[in-house]
């Protein structure tokens, strides 16, 4: 039976590049029949990746069969999983957040979790010597996430590992770490064929804070305007996504690349009061800035606080 490796919904370009990965290594290196999979559409920027390495957008699905083997990449929350996925028989995970808990397997498995700011490079550790006979396209997707989820390192994630892999990749590639990173940026920031509510699940996870539930969604971004031009209707929009998720309030972070700061849109009173405890933040408008908030793993969901 072919074992189904994906990452978590809303896929973004590590969980989009990593099931690509691991597949491949399990097919071609281990003699294991798997597949690559989606739960979404993958975002701008992961769409450019597969295009500009060649590589065919994996199938969509929307739920697993009972019984089916799994590996799941980038994420262990059932929440950004599958419905039925405690019926299927999960054969591994490889992640890099922290443990969340509320999935169960049929038996042991191998689970691979380290403090590294991308799946893809804890991959590139497991695959080792057999890194030699990955294809080009492959390594690009690899590259691709790496430069990715650590915004070409300047997310506090980042590791040194993340980094002698990258650019130990993108020497084998040929390819120049600062242009091929502006242009996923470039491909990522450009949201505008998205529709607010598209706009605000792009990049989001929910977390509760003393009982409220939110969405907390992230945008990265080298034109944060884009974004921004559009904050009355974005926040005007939350209402129905935060119903519609299940959800008490959406946040959005909008969070510029290039300037290494995030912007928190303030639709309400509760999202002020959320930006002045959580952040210390003196909150005048509808926005607040928020200076070096880069990561959402590390510095904005540890502090969230009502």
């Amino acid at each position: 039976m072919t074992t189904l490796v994906f990452g978590h919904k809303s896929p973004d370009t590590d969980s989009t590049g990593s099931p690509i990965i691991w597949a491949w290594y399990l097919n071609q290196i281990k003699g294991e029949a798997a597949k690559p999979v989606l739960l979404g559409e993958p975002n701008t920027e992961a769409a450019f990746m597969l295009e500009r390495w060649g590589l065919e957008k994996p199938e969509i699905i929307a739920d697993v069969a009972e019984d089916t083997p799994v590996v799941i990449v980038d994420t262990n929350n059932p929440a950004e999983l599958p419905a039925g996925i405690n019926g299927a028989d999960i054969r591994g995970i490889i992640d890099h957040h922290k443990l969340v808990g509320g999935l169960e397997t049929k038996g042991p498995i191998e689970i691979r979790m380290e403090p590294v700011a991308c799946t893809a490079t804890i991959m590139w550790k497991l695959i080792g010597k057999d890194m030699a006979q990955m294809p080009e396209g492959v390594k690009g997707a690899m590259l691709s996430c790496i430069l990715s989820d650590t915004l070409e390192f300047r997310s506090p994630t980042t590791t040194q590992e993340d980094k002698a892999i990258a650019w130990d990749l993108a020497k084998d590639l040929g390819v120049d770490i600062s242009a091929y990173a502006a242009e996923l940026f470039a491909a990522k920031s450009d949201v505008s064929a998205f529709s607010d509510a598209a706009l605000l699940r792009m990049d989001s996870k929910e977390y509760a804070v003393e009982g409220t539930k939110f969405r907390v969604s992230v945008l990265e971004t080298t034109s944060p305007k884009m974004v921004l031009d559009r904050k009355a209707s974005l926040m005007e929009s939350m209402t129905a996504v935060a119903a519609e998720d299940g959800v008490d309030q959406v946040l959005l972070f909008v969070v510029d690349i290039l300037n290494e700061e995030a912007t928190l849109l303030v639709p309400n009173d509760l999202v002020k009061q959320l930006a002045v405890a959580s952040f210390g933040a003196q909150v005048a408008g509808d926005t607040v800035v928020l200076p070096g908030v880069m990561s959402r793993k590390k510095q904005i969901i540890p502090n969230l606080k009502l």
